[in-house]
């Protein structure tokens, strides 16, 4: 069989048939991907620690010979086997701890040399490795030259399946970039190489599984990771210069209409949101659609600035779609705007409403008799047509999915599109993240508006958190308290909204009026509930994250949320933004499993300590990692396989800088030096064939 980058794995030295099997588990089924298998990690096993030399709490490699070994059971558990090896080298002896892995006995063999890695840790006055990660290294069956690759040297370290060890691994990937490096072809340009002081992609890679040095693995990570951040820049440039070359609609966006609202209204507009809406203006008097995102915490006011760029649509007789997530926001957003402006033709459509009265809006808005309509995903019903759709305004868009997103735009000739979201995202990241996109970002709170004191306590301290709603609901305030689940959950130990509503009600709050929402219920009784919490009839509100977005009421300064550990930092931070909505001071309290002194509890002291949502936001994506921003699910791209835009902004920043350059200066990547990188991208990314292809 002719040797290709495609030649099915099974091919490869050490693998066949049954090995073969386990890898396609993996995803791995020819050559090229087993070449992109990349290392979790590597241990420098050029610097072993003499077993005298050990520290305990350090992380170390030791290498020595097995003098014995000895099974055990546990005195206190039954049915509980601890597995003893004591190895020694010149310097000393150390005992190698491994629990409940009896196939391991006939594994160790006394006489042979043995590497372990792990952490040192002190038992009954000894220092031991506990469950190290070892690699016999010299049993009588080891390859000449093998070492090679396991002693001496930077060794990788790979996520591995059952069935295939590490030194197997190692041996394929080895062979493979012997026999298939010199098929790989470097698709990046030879002038964007040198700019950016990048090696060799076939270099890179056998550098990045077997590197001689630091140095050399850095140079490798740097290169591949470019690569990675360059095709998932160049389809988002594309689309950009795309959209760029299509014909908008030119709004007039100037007149009595916008002129008068922004005069009456109540408060002046911030800094920041009147530089905003001037970004949006522009966009909207301009020949090309407006593909905008307009990013803000909690609280800052998008809402009127989107309600503003409504009003420029319909000044110049188009109409708007605005679509968000769920009916409660829906109606919201529905009750504000219209209280805001009677100059305004706004309808409401959403799932629940009755069939006759859906058909007669639906009705209106082909007529164009409507401004605004402010919907769910009912605005994606086929049924619904536009006269005049100059606007779509997408409030939380990552709450729907990619194809959702796009259907809204194309019930329209090339219409305007906002979208808002109220999860800040760093700046250069965003630029990233949203490449076809312009960026607008609101960072300023408008004045007048209570500060939020947030609080940490442990389950045990929760009766304390409901003395401080009681003394809210005293003032005559309101609360939330927030739980992550609609029914208790036995398998996780949480209790749910539903059993602790009926619980309070009976027990810490028995004197306070309280309302259940979640999203189960009828959209009718969520409806119910909310206007009893927003007219004042009901103190507390026990809810689940149904109010994560969106809800206003000015009156409430409390908010409780159980079992914090279980959201995100983000998602908290927008619950907090519940509370606050007025001119009093607020309460947010936390409540709670961990121990105080677990990483997770620091995780939430980042909570209390922060108030900036760019600040809560960078911390998150540390700690949940870009897979959520760069996954299927937002972006319809493969998730990067090594680059990490978190750690590596300034990276990503260059090739995003030179996606554009590549786009703007040859835009059908028809020139010959883009040859090889327009073959990678289709390859990459089919879904992107005809935007490439197509002047």
């Amino acid at each position: 069989m002719e040797k290709s980058l495609i030649t099915p794995v099974r091919y490869l030295k050490g693998i066949g048939p049954r090995r073969e099997i386990i890898l396609q588990k993996l995803a791995i089924n020819t050559v090229e991907d087993i070449l992109y298998y990349f290392p979790r990690r590597y241990e420098d096993r050029t610097h072993f620690v003499p077993i005298a030399q050990l520290q305990e709490g350090k992380v170390s490699t030791v290498t020595g010979t097995i003098i014995g070994k000895r099974e055990r059971q546990s005195f206190k558990r039954r049915g509980f086997h601890i597995l003893e090896v004591l190895i020694g080298d010149d310097s000393g002896r150390i005992f190698c701890i491994w629990f409940n892995q009896r196939y391991l006995l006939d594994y160790f063999k006394t006489g042979v040399t043995i590497i372990v890695y792990g952490k040192v840790e002190r038992y009954a006055g000894h220092l031991q490795l506990t469950n190290p990660e070892f690699e016999i290294v010299s049993d009588g069956e080891t390859e000449a030259g093998e070492e090679k690759l396991n002693i001496g040297r930077i060794v990788p370290i790979y996520t591995t399946p059952e069935g295939i060890g590490q030194r197997t691994m190692r041996k394929v990937i080895k062979h493979a970039i012997d026999e298939y490096a010199r098929f790989v072809k470097d698709y990046v340009p030879v002038e964007i190489r040198k700019c950016n002081q990048l090696s060799d992609r076939a270099v890179a890679l056998a550098q990045i599984h077997f590197p001689e040095n630091a140095a050399t693995q850095q140079q490798a990570y740097q290169r591949l990771s470019f690569d990675e951040f360059l095709f998932f820049q160049l389809p988002l440039a594309i689309r950009k210069l795309k959209r760029q070359q299509k014909k908008g609609i030119v709004h007039q966006t100037r007149g009595a209409l916008v002129d008068q609202f922004i005069q009456g209204l109540p408060f002046n507009l911030t800094r920041s949101q009147t530089a905003c809406l001037a970004e949006i203006e522009a966009d909207l008097k301009s020949q090309h659609a407006m593909q905008r995102l307009l990013q803000g915490d909690v609280g800052c006011g998008k809402t009127i600035v989107a309600t503003i760029a409504c009003m420029m649509a319909a000044q110049g007789g188009h109409q708007t779609a605005f679509m968000v997530p769920t009916e409660i926001l829906a109606r919201q957003h529905f009750e504000k705007i219209t209280s805001q402006t009677n100059r305004l033709r706004i309808v409401l459509l959403t799932g629940s409403l009755a069939q006759a009265e859906k058909d007669e809006i639906i009705s209106r808005i082909e007529r164009g008799l409507v401004d605004v309509v402010i919907g769910t995903h009912a605005l994606l019903e086929a049924s619904v047509k536009f006269k005049h759709l100059g606007l779509v305004v997408i409030d939380e868009q990552h709450k729907f999915g990619v194809g959702q997103r796009s259907l809204l735009p194309a019930k329209g000739q090339n219409p305007d599109v906002l979208i808002m979201t109220a999860t800040p995202i760093p700046r250069t990241l965003a630029i990233t993240l949203y490449g076809d996109m312009d960026i607008s970002v609101i960072n300023q709170v408008p004045p007048g508006r209570g500060l939020i004191h947030s609080l940490l306590l442990s389950h045990e301290e929760r009766e304390k958190a409901f003395s401080i709603c009681r003394n809210e609901i005293k003032k005559g305030h309101q609360a939330y308290i927030i739980y992550p689940v609609i029914d208790e959950s036995i398998a996780l130990d949480i209790a749910g909204a539903t059993s602790m509503y009926h619980e309070l009600k009976k027990g810490a709050l028995k004197d306070c009026r309280l309302g259940l929402v979640h999203g189960r219920m009828k959209q009718k009784e969520q409806e119910e509930a909310m206007s009893a919490f927003k007219s004042g009839t009901l103190d507390v509100l026990v809810a689940t994250t149904v109010l994560e977005v969106g809800v206003d009421v000015s009156n409430a300064t409390c908010m409780i949320i159980e079992n914090a550990e279980r959201f995100g930092l983000s998602q908290l931070h927008q619950l907090r933004g519940r509370v606050g909505r007025g001119s009093a001071e607020s309460v947010c309290v936390l409540v709670t499993h961990l121990n105080p002194e677990e990483e997770e509890a620091a995780r939430l002291q980042a909570l209390v300590k922060h108030t900036d949502g760019f600040h809560i936001a960078e911390e998150d994506l540390k700690l949940r990692g870009p897979g959520d921003f760069f996954g299927s699910r937002q972006h319809g791209l493969t998730a990067l396989r090594i680059g990490n835009p978190l750690t590596q902004m300034q990276l990503l920043k260059r090739a995003h800088d030179e996606a554009v350059r590549i786009i703007r200066n040859d835009p059908n990547l028809a020139a010959e030096a883009n040859a090889l990188l327009k073959e990678k991208l289709l390859q990459r990314f089919p879904e992107y064939e005809k935007v490439v292809m197509v002047g």
